[in-house]
């Protein structure tokens, strides 16, 4: 009995050693704030702004801090070269993600953003570049030109709609690509339900309760019913899984029947016919793609307008350009050589407010060492988006709209992304590493597209209250979640002349010629990267 009693005292002495280091900062992590014993810096954690605390540390602790969440470490990244020197150049063992247990649940393991470096992970991006790679991005110019130019006839009809015409804009864009179909009106359902279960899943992610699940896995062993936000997830996946697997069901039995339009899910068809993937995969790599095309660009065009309500000064100066090199037509894609000032606007709208304003954190497969720092295998890497954007040393005078700061720079985002030096990076929107985003170029096009001609058409200034006063919307009101976009605010948007809105009006007349009694392309523009299914004979390149 005695020797059973020391056994138990030895086990309990051993177990409440190990709790008491949970939380805690090993010797020769990167440095961060104080700790508390089980939770480490949990408690310091804000619900809301997280962006805003993590550049704070940032400047107390460095450009590489650690923070301990429970029995979980991250290592946030906060200068270009760290991003450039990990993210980068060691991508080999920095390309995966942690278990985002709450997210995947949502997901049912299937969203590609959130699965683990490996085979699937390999297999689905290696279909994306298919359709993404750079030359097949440039053939889309016609669908972004015709959805450009209803995005514009609809702002001068409905200007106070322009959150709408601008997520309408690239969802239809996007949904051309991967499924073959246009998006006609700005309250198609499954266009409105994409955005919401998008922000829904953006909350859930970025929230407290997902935090605690994956910093202390033993929770997860509780009923629903004390962890409400795991029944939340299942609802969620529920609804979003219907809406996903309508779209990719659709797509995929017309591409069986000979009936599709030439798009994304024709290698998805092809691919499952090869590998044997299940549909539940296959929906959610394309509505994904459908996810990122959506929401990221009209977010950005979204604060492109809060910038130039905010700095008038940017629209003048845009325009005279603008009306040097294309004053009685619309800006083209072939004008872009010509008109710096605005591909300035496109970086600066990126950096100045960038929609995954802290990414989504990387994680590390293996121990490794930098700046005499370890960081340990299984560690989360987050490269703080926001930290480097209103860094004051990288950007004086971060939180100015001020597009002249790419004076001479010529430099694609994707040419920015893979430049050796870390300083000559415009922007961290698209990623990082094996994980940069492949819609980098499409994106980039349809965000050149928008301002510029935006700019060209229009006025933007700001709404007057009821006593005659401006009303300026605050940059800082975005929403929660690990992707953000500014909340509604309000905006006077009207055109610069009579003559500019009948150029726009009969842009979009002469675009319609393309399209038929559905408002649906007649046919695939010629140039398009698409791959062929031939349903008697199978899959063929």
């Amino acid at each position: 009995m005695g020797a059973a009693l020391v056994l138990i005292v030895i086990v309990l002495a051993a177990a409440l050693y190990r709790l008491s280091k949970v939380g805690s900062r090993p010797k020769g992590y990167p440095p961060g704030p104080p700790t508390l014993p089980v939770i480490g810096n949990l408690h310091l954690m804000p619900k809301k702004k997280h962006h805003l605390q993590m550049k704070k540390w940032a400047r107390e602790y460095g450009p590489v801090y650690s923070l301990m969440l429970g029995t979980q470490c991250m290592v946030v990244l906060s200068s270009d070269q760290a991003v450039k020197d990990l993210l980068d150049k060691r991508s080999n063992i920095y390309s995966s993600r942690g278990d985002m247990y709450l997210g995947n649940i949502a997901s049912n393991s299937q969203r590609m953003l959130l699965l683990k470096y490996g085979e699937t992970w390999r297999m689905i991006r290696k279909m994306c570049h298919n359709i993404l790679h750079i030359n097949a991005a440039k053939s889309y110019v016609p669908y972004q030109d015709l959805e450009n130019k209803q995005m514009m006839a609809g702002m001068l009809e409905k200007p106070d709609l322009y959150y709408g015409h601008m997520r309408r804009y690239a969802n239809s864009l996007t949904s051309q690509m991967v499924f073959g179909a246009r998006t006609l009106s700005l309250d198609d359902p499954k266009m409105v339900q994409l955005f919401e279960y998008f922000e829904e899943f953006s909350e859930l992610l970025g929230g407290t309760t997902a935090a605690l699940l994956d910093c202390f896995p033993v929770l997860r062993n509780f009923p629903d019913v004390l962890v409400p936000k795991r029944k939340y997830a299942k609802w969620l996946h529920e609804r979003e899984s219907k809406l996903y697997y309508g779209h990719w069901m659709t797509a995929k039995g017309k591409i069986k029947n000979g009936t599709a339009m030439p798009c994304f899910c024709v290698d998805l068809v092809k691919g499952q016919d090869t590998y044997g993937f299940p549909d539940g995969l296959a929906a959610y790599t394309a509505c994904s793609l459908l996810e990122a095309g959506s929401d990221t660009t009209s977010s950005t065009l979204i604060g492109f307008v809060q910038a130039m309500v905010l700095h008038p000064e940017v629209q003048k100066k845009a325009r005279q350009e603008l009306d040097r090199v294309c004053s009685g037509r619309l800006p083209t894609m072939e004008d872009e050589p010509n008109l710096p000032y605005i591909r300035g606007c496109v970086k600066e709208s990126m950096r100045w407010m960038p929609t995954d304003i802290l990414g989504v954190p990387h994680a590390v497969i293996k121990d490794d060492e930098y700046l005499g720092y370890k960081i340990p295998k299984g560690a989360s890497v987050m490269w703080n988006v926001w930290a480097i954007h209103m860094d004051p040393k990288r950007h004086p005078d971060p939180r100015r709209f001020d597009p002249s700061r790419y004076e001479g720079d010529n430099q694609t985002a994707a040419e920015a992304a893979s430049n050796l030096n870390a300083s000559k990076r415009d922007h961290f929107v698209f990623g990082a590493g094996r994980r940069i985003c492949q819609g980098i170029h499409v994106a980039e096009r349809s965000l050149f597209l928008g301002i510029s001609r935006m700019l060209w058409g229009f006025e933007f200034l700001p709404q007057k209250d009821t006593t005659g006063q401006e009303v300026m919307p605050d940059p800082n009101d975005l929403t929660e979640g690990f992707i953000v976009v500014p909340r509604p605010f309000p905006a006077n948007i009207k055109p610069r002349s009579e003559r500019h809105a009948q150029i726009m009006r009969e842009e979009w007349e002469k675009a319609q010629e393309f399209l038929n009694a559905e408002k649906q392309w007649k046919k695939v523009p010629e140039g398009m990267m698409f791959s062929v299914y031939t349903p008697e004979l199978g899959a063929k390149n």
